[in-house]
Formats: structure tokens, C-alpha cells, sequence
């Protein structure tokens, strides 16, 4: 094997300059990695060089993910320096010689990707199909970006912009920069105050020399870890890891660690931040332990335990009472002492000062008033789920040691599940006791002591005494190697129907964890019957999940904790969809669970008050939202269907009216004269007992009929566009929209969609590599998301072409322009072999990917029971993508796509941003 790095492009004698001030260094042959420890199938190895390693096999399915985490966050940023890691992060899919375009070819490998930054680590991964040669291309693409990255001054100029865009986003989001101003108010000398994406200033002006020193300093291999998560051959990965991590030569420099330590905050602080909005917003954050201190965990129990929906002491009495719209908390397990963080959204109507208040009367009274043991029972049931769920899911878990990596030790993880367990009431009454006092506390608002009580923080505990000799427990049950072809999902699958007339499709297989994932939809009504209860029917399942005859609300979510099991609903027009996800031994609880929300549901006006009220409230902040307005906009002249009609689009403001109008009569009669178990699909996935379910399923909808008649809802795809332009003005917004959307008259079992299909995700579909990616943000820096989406019905003869874009206002007219000659270019010339190549790869490697998760392989087979397809289809469609020519796309494109038709909405501050474009101007 050749020693050098990543590829023969690699730097030949393994020299590497390292930071101003240090000199280069010559590696020496490296000795093989060392096995340090093993945790419940994890194995962690250190290289010579102080790479640390993670290596977690799973053949359950047809995936692997390849995760590189580098210990730098905002954490470790200095003065000048605010958001410098998460600009590096961008700058590290700009390329290097070996790879000169990250995007494109991770999409070659039919790769999900991307790259995080926080605050004490900044992660990179990619999951693909399952292959050695798919492991050792991530393998070497991380270990070669890592190093030699380019980080251009070009590359810089174009990136800035797009992170700004970015910045810009979150500016539009009045709880996010509420939460960010009371963070920043809480910590004074701590970096954990300043947000991870930076200021302003400092994303436009930091140098290029400043960044190149900082990834220099960080981005090395003493300073990383390498995750391997999937199916894999651990021995091979080993060696290619060897060859490419273990080659990169320790650095001469002592990386400086962080010191600065928070001092125990002696006051309580308020902010208070006023900007244009619709919806008031309150909070309140406290200082608290570091992740890995022993407290931590007591404290996850108590945010569950005030703001869990819809148990928690907070949503029953902010939410409950209608004076808040939504609460939501979090207790940051981080490095360092971080924060406790409580939210509520204002009902409109309500004086958020008084919401504020009696927020805070809640939090910090819940010491002394106690906690009962069935709260804390009720919270330990829900995390140690999720616990046990996000184990089940290799690709995630992949990512999510990282997080605890960057506490300090990945075995944090399985520490917190030990920790966890030992959860006592007395414990959480302790820390609630400590650490939510008035003189540790910062409170904010949105609006459109006497005596020093200082609470003092405990340091983050010596981790390596912490886990002498510890060996955590046997691992999770491991699955099946299912191969996810169409003819493989089709032999293994049964399918059927119901007595009712619901049909089935159940597949069963062993699974990692004995997970299963269900999803069932109901169908009921027509265009005519259902006239005036289009909001009825969105809410209708949402009611059902809230209560039954026998359970209330709480004792449904307290019976899927207990059940290892998720629960979701959701509504549209004439469609009810149900989704579990659970453990294969509590299946049949489960789906008796289900069965009482579908028979029996309690539909009381108590909780259609609540749904009516956060609804209503997520309504008032969309009125001056860019996004929900031109996505509105558009939708109206892609589907210009009268009022009256069951398929109009509201306005925002015409939803509201009928969120406000909808009465507990009218949903009720919905669910009794329309909803029965004579017209839907329901797909099982995973580790069952196929003749062991039937009867379970059948008790689902036995004997459940109505006299109400059942007529699908039909589309039309013939829709007069004249390439409208809208502008819609939203004053006071950083971030602009742009999108734009064009109705064919084709679905996709038409001739030309493979074709079509292609075109697009050449167009915008495949990321930063796609034509609208790799012009409109990776070359110009314009916008932070930019692309284009193909959706076809099929049923219907109707497609829709939608393209997307965010900027800043000013500009606006560069977005368009861009994406309108990248779009007539496309037409006019067609795709090249080698695009059409590479969409045809990363397309088709995708779906693997798509079907490797339970869940997604459940909403496929429910699709093809609604149409009467079977797998077939989706066979006979990969065979005609690996058939396509270029002059079949370019046909394609040439009939079907013209921007004359394409109808273009922009929603933004142009106003300000004409007034500020000549200074920009003048700047650069």
C-alpha cells in the first residue's frame, strides 16, 4: 500500500507546513492503530498520530456512514474570530487538488451529506450505499480535505456572502434571536454566548490569511476523530484508514485548550428586543453543568418534565390556558457549564410581561412545590426511548457520538443512558432546587436582588478517572443484511387487503434493535362533501391522537414511552395518516394504542382549543414572513382554483379566519358521518410476525363503515401560466425569498419523465453540485440554499417544476437573473454525457440510500397500494434511466420546460435593500 496521503496528488514526501512560527515536519512509519477501548459493539482505536477512531459495524443495512468530527467550535474562536469555524465548515466543500469539487463527486457516490458547526465541534459525513469501495472513497475524501483543503481567497469572497446568507435567515426568526440575545446576555466571558454563526462584521471581513492559520491549527489529526458506522468490513477500514489518517504526521504545536471559566452570575438579567413581528415571545435560561457532570442528567429529566407536550407544568399552565401557543426547552449538554433554556410563544392577545411571570413562577417555585415520582418516572421513559430509538438508527448514531466526543468522551453517551436510570425524584428536586434561582437567571422578551445570591457552577468532572474500567452493556440486537432492490422489497413483501377494504402491504425483517415503522392513511369524502371542511379535516387526526374514551393525552404519550414507540398524525383534504414507529415486542400494544385513537377518540373541545390557539398563533407569525407568502403565492397560480372550491389556496390571513372559525360540531361530524376503514393503505416494516399482525390490523378497522361516499380529489395539470412576477414587500426582514414553480401536464408514468427527472436534478435537484448550485451559491456567493424540485403525481396528469432560492434583498435581481439563464441554458443545450452520467448514479444510489430507511420504505409501499403499482414500477424505471441518452433529456426539456411559463414570486425588504444597495456597492 502506497504511504501517501489520500491519493498520489497528496504531498509526495509527507511534509506539511503547520501554523506561522512552526516548522515543517517528516512523518515516520506509523505503527497500527490501537485498540483503547470497546462499549456494546463500539470499538474506539487511537493512531500514532493522535487520530482517534470509532468503528461500529452493522450489517442491518445496506449503508455506511462516514463521520469526521474536528474538536473546533465557536468555543475556540478568538476576538475577530466569531464564526470562523462555521465559515471553514462551508470552505471545506470548495475542494482540494485531489478532489476540486466535494459536492459533485460525493453525489457521484449517491452520498447524503453535509457539515455541521457548534459549539465545541465542527462534524463532516456522508452516508452511502454500503461498498468497500464507497467506505474507502469517504475515508479518503475526508482525510484528504482535512488537510488539504484549498481555502481560496476566491473561494472566500463567494462563501462569505452565502454565510451571511445564512446569518440572515436566522434574522428573520424573532425566537432565535430572542434565544441568541438572552444567551449572549447570560454569559459574559464565556464563548458559549456568541452564536456559532457569527456577526456580521466579522463573516465580512475576516481575512483569508486568519482563516487559513486557523484551519491550520485545528484541522490536523490529533485533533479529530473518525467515525465508521454501517455495513462495512472493520478490518479493511482499518487499513485504509491507516493509509490515509494514520499517514498525516502528528503536528510539533501543543494545541492550546480553553480555559475561560464563567463566574457565578449575581443578578438576575432581562433582555428585552423589539422588532417588527406578529407574535410575542418570552423566555427564560439558567447556567448549569457541564454534559458530563453527574447533575446533568436530572436536569434533562426536569425540562422534560415542565415542558413536555402535553404533560409538562408549563403547557399546562401557559398552553393549556391558552396564553402561550407553544413552550419548548432544552438543557445544552456541552463541554463546558452551559445553559438550561425555556421558550413559550405568546398567544396573541396576552401581555407577554405576564406570560413571563408566571413562567418564572413556575420554574422557580417547582424546588420547593417538588415533583412527583410519576413525573420523573413519566420523563426517564421518554428519554431512555429515544435513547434506545436513536441506537437502532447506525447513520445517526454516527453523527450523534460526535456530539458526545465533543463533551470529552463518546462513552458520555451510554453514561447518561446509566445516569438516566438512577434518576430519583429527590435528585431532580435538587437541581431544580440549585440552579433555578432568580440571581442565575436571564429572562428575555420579544415585544412587536437586595442581597447577592450567587449560584455557583460546578467544573466539568475528570472524565478519564470517570471511565476507569468502564465496559457498558451488551449491545442492541443487530439485523439482517436486506439487499433494498425493487425485486428483493417485492418477493419479501404480502400484500392484501383488509376486511373493510383497506389494503395492506407488510414486510418483515430482522432489524437492528427489532424496530418497526408502520404508516397508515385513511381516505374518505369528495370534492363536493367535503366543501367547508378543508380546516376540519387538517386537524382531525391531530384531535384523534389526543385523547380516547379510556386515555387522556397524557396517558397515551405516557403508554408509547412505556411502549419504546413513537406516535404521529397528520391531516389533509379528505386524508387522515397515521405513522408509528415502535420495538417489535410491543407491536401488538401499540397497535391497540392505535386502534383507540382511531375508534374511540375522545375529540374534546378542551384540546381543539389548544390546536385551534397554536395554530392560529403560527398563522399571525407567518403574516409577515417571506417564505410563507411566496410559497402561498405561487401555489395560487399553479392551482388557480376558485373560492369554494375544496382546492383553493388561502391566503394567510383567510386561514386564520378559518382556524378561528372552525367549531367542535363540525369536526366532530367529520370524524362520525366520513371516517371509516373501508378506503386507505396501511405498510408495515420491520422485525414481525406477518400472520401474528393480520389480525391486529384487521381490529384496526373491522366493522368500521359509513354511507358517505369516497371519490379521490383530482388535480388537473392544464393550467394557463403567463409567467407572472410578483413582488411582495415584507419590511424589516434580513432574508428574501425567492420562488418560482411551473404545472406539466404529465405524471410520472409518462414517457418523458425519466428524462424530465434527470434534467432537473441536473438543474437543482442534486445540491451544491447542480447547475443552480455550483452557479448561484458556490460561484457567486448569492444565496445559502438554492435548487429545484420535479414532483410528479401518479395518478393525476399533473408535475410540478418548483425552484427555490433565500438572499439578501439586495441581491434579489442577481438571484434572478441567474436562475432564469442557468434554466434557458439547460433547455437550449441539454445535459452533458458526463452530467447525465453523473445524475443517473447519484440518483439511483440515492434511492437506495431512501430505502435503507424503514420508515421511507413504509411511505413507499403505501404509495403503491394508493396507485395499484407494485415494485415493478420502480424497476421498470431504473432500467429506463440507465437507458437514457442526452438528446432524450434535451428533447424532453426543449417540449416541457419554458420560462415564459415558469410564474416567479419574491417576498423581501426591496425597499431598505434599494436603499442600501449603492453603499454595498461602494464597499467592495
Amino acid at each position: 500500500m502506497s504511504q501517501l496521503i489520500c491519493t498520489p496528488a497528496g504531498v509526495r514526501q509527507l511534509l506539511f507546513t503547520m501554523t506561522a512560527g512552526i516548522a515543517m515536519v517528516t512523518s515516520v512509519v506509523a505503527g497500527p492503530p490501537k485498540l483503547v477501548t470497546t462499549v456494546e459493539g463500539i470499538h474506539e482505536y487511537q493512531l500514532d498520530n493522535g487520530c482517534r477512531v470509532l468503528l461500529f459495524p452493522d450489517a442491518s443495512k445496506p449503508l455506511v456512514t462516514v463521520n469526521l468530527t474536528v474538536f473546533v467550535g465557536s468555543r475556540h474562536e478568538g476576538y475577530g474570530e466569531a464564526g470562523m469555524a462555521h465559515l471553514l465548515e462551508h470552505m471545506l466543500f470548495k475542494g482540494t487538488p485531489d478532489h476540486p469539487d466535494v459536492p459533485k463527486v460525493l453525489k457521484a457516490h449517491g452520498a447524503d451529506f453535509n457539515g455541521t458547526t457548534w459549539l465545541d465541534r465542527t462534524n463532516y459525513f456522508e452516508t452511502l450505499p454500503a461498498s468497500a469501495e464507497n467506505v474507502e472513497f469517504a475515508l479518503r475524501l475526508e482525510a484528504d480535505r482535512m488537510i488539504n483543503s484549498f481555502v481560496r481567497r476566491e473561494d472566500l469572497d463567494s462563501e462569505m456572502t452565502v454565510v451571511r446568507n445564512e446569518f440572515e435567515r436566522g434574522e428573520n426568526s424573532p425566537s432565535r434571536v430572542l434565544s441568541q440575545r438572552m444567551t449572549s446576555a447570560a454569559f459574559d466571558w464565556h464563548n458559549y454566548g456568541k452564536s456559532t454563526i457569527g456577526n456580521r462584521a466579522d463573516i465580512e471581513r475576516v481575512s483569508i490569511d486568519s482563516l487559513r492559520e486557523f484551519y491550520r491549527k485545528y484541522y490536523q489529526p490529533d485533533n479529530a476523530m473518525v467515525i465508521v458506522a454501517g455495513d462495512f468490513d472493520p478490518e479493511q477500514v482499518l487499513n485504509v484508514i491507516q493509509e490515509t489518517f494514520g499517514a498525516i504526521p502528528r503536528p510539533e504545536r501543543v494545541l492550546p485548550q480553553t480555559y475561560t471559566e464563567e463566574p457565578a452570575q449575581d443578578g438576575e438579567r432581562l433582555v428585552t428586543l423589539r422588532r417588527v413581528g406578529d407574535v410575542a415571545q418570552c423566555g427564560a435560561l439558567y447556567h448549569i453543568p457541564a454534559g458530563a457532570h453527574p447533575d446533568y442528567v436530572s436536569l434533562d429529566v426536569l425540562e422534560h418534565i415542565l415542558t413536555a407536550t402535553p404533560s409538562g407544568r408549563l403547557y399546562k399552565s401557559l398552553v393549556e390556558t391558552k396564553r402561550a401557543a407553544s413552550v419548548s426547552g432544552a438543557a445544552y449538554s456541552v463541554h463546558d457549564p452551559g445553559m438550561f433554556r425555556v421558550m413559550a410563544e405568546v398567544s396573541p392577545g396576552n401581555d407577554p410581561k405576564d406570560v413571563l411571570s408566571s413562567m418564572l413562577e413556575t420554574l422557580e417555585n417547582l424546588g420547593e412545590d417538588g415533583v412527583t415520582e410519576t413525573e420523573v418516572e413519566r420523563a426517564k421513559r421518554y428519554w431512555l426511548k429515544n435513547w434506545e430509538i436513536s441506537l437502532s438508527d447506525t447513520a445517526k448514531l454516527a453523527v450523534q457520538l460526535s456530539e458526545w466526543a465533543a463533551q470529552g468522551d463518546w462513552r458520555l453517551m451510554f453514561l447518561y443512558r446509566d445516569r438516566l436510570e438512577q434518576v430519583t425524584v429527590d435528585s431532580v428536586n435538587d437541581v431544580a432546587k440549585k440552579y433555578l434561582q432568580r440571581n442565575n437567571r436571564t429572562a428575555g422578551l420579544f415585544i412587536p436582588a437586595e442581597t447577592a445570591e450567587r449560584v455557583q457552577i460546578p467544573e466539568t468532572p475528570n472524565l478519564a478517572k470517570m471511565f476507569e474500567g468502564y465496559t457498558g452493556r451488551e449491545g442492541v440486537a443487530a439485523g439482517e443484511a436486506f439487499v433494498v432492490t425493487p425485486e428483493n422489497i417485492e418477493s419479501r413483501t404480502t400484500r392484501g387487503e383488509l376486511p373493510g377494504g383497506v389494503k395492506f402491504a407488510l414486510l418483515p425483517k430482522k432489524t437492528r434493535g427489532r424496530t418497526v415503522h408502520l404508516k397508515l392513511t385513511l381516505r374518505y369524502g369528495d370534492a363536493e362533501s367535503l366543501k367547508g371542511l378543508e380546516t376540519a379535516c387538517d386537524l382531525l387526526p391531530s384531535l384523534m391522537v389526543r385523547g380516547t374514551k379510556t386515555l387522556t393525552r397524557e396517558q397515551i404519550q405516557d403508554t408509547l414511552d412505556a411502549n419504546n414507540a413513537r406516535m404521529s398524525a397528520s391531516g389533509g383534504l379528505g386524508e387522515a395518516t397515521f405513522v408509528i414507529e415502535t420495538r417489535s415486542q410491543n407491536l401488538p400494544a401499540v397497535l391497540d394504542l392505535l386502534r383507540q385513537v382511531l375508534r374511540e377518540p375522545s375529540l374534546t373541545e378542551e384540546q381543539l382549543g389548544v390546536l385551534k390557539n397554536a395554530n392560529i398563533t403560527a398563522l399571525e407569525q407567518k403574516r409577515t414572513d417571506p417564505t410563507e407568502l411566496a410559497r402561498v403565492a405561487v401555489s395560487r397560480t399553479l392551482s388557480p382554483y376558485p373560492q369554494g372550491d375544496v382546492r383553493y389556496v388561502p391566503s394567510v390571513e383567510e386561514s386564520i379566519e378559518r382556524w378561528k372559525a372552525i367549531e367542535h360540531p363540525v369536526v366532530a361530524r367529520l370524524y362520525a358521518e366520513f371516517l371509516s376503514g373501508q378506503h386507505g393503505e396501511v405498510a408495515i416494516v420491520g422485525d414481525f410476525d406477518v400472520t401474528a399482525v393480520q389480525p391486529l390490523m384487521a381490529a384496526l378497522v373491522a366493522d368500521w363503515t359509513t354511507a358517505t361516499n369516497y371519490a379521490r380529489v383530482e388535480r388537473t395539470g392544464k393550467v394557463d401560466q403567463q409567467g407572472e412576477h410578483i413582488v411582495i414587500e415584507t419590511p424589516d426582514k434580513e432574508n428574501a425569498t425567492y420562488l418560482a414553480g411551473m404545472v406539466l401536464p404529465l405524471n410520472d408514468a409518462s414517457a418523458d419523465y425519466p428524462a424530465l427527472l434527470m434534467g432537473n436534478y441536473v438543474l437543482g435537484s442534486s445540491g451544491l453540485s447542480s447547475r443552480l448550485g455550483d452557479r448561484v451559491r458556490q460561484k457567486e456567493g448569492l444565496s445559502y440554499g438554492v435548487g429545484s424540485f420535479l414532483r410528479a403525481s401518479s395518478i393525476d396528469e399533473r408535475s410540478t417544476l418548483l425552484l427555490y432560492a433565500i438572499t439578501n434583498p439586495t441581491n434579489m435581481p442577481k438571484v434572478e437573473v441567474a436562475i432564469r439563464e442557468e434554466f434557458e441554458k439547460l433547455v437550449a443545450d441539454g445535459v452533458t454525457t458526463e452530467e447525465l452520467d453523473r445524475a443517473r448514479d447519484g440518483y439511483l444510489q440515492n434511492l437506495i440510500v431512501e430505502r435503507s430507511e424503514d420508515s421511507e420504505l413504509a411511505s413507499l409501499l403505501t404509495s403503491t397500494l394508493e396507485t395499484g403499482r407494485s415494485m415493478a414500477y420502480y424497476a421498470d424505471l431504473e432500467e429506463k434511466l440507465s437507458k437514457l441518452q442526452t438528446e432524450d433529456v434535451a428533447k424532453a426539456l426543449k417540449q416541457h420546460f419554458s420560462f415564459d411559463r415558469v410564474n416567479v414570486v419574491v417576498g423581501g425588504d426591496f425597499k431598505k435593500g434599494a436603499q442600501a444597495a449603492p453603499a454595498e456597492e461602494a464597499s467592495k
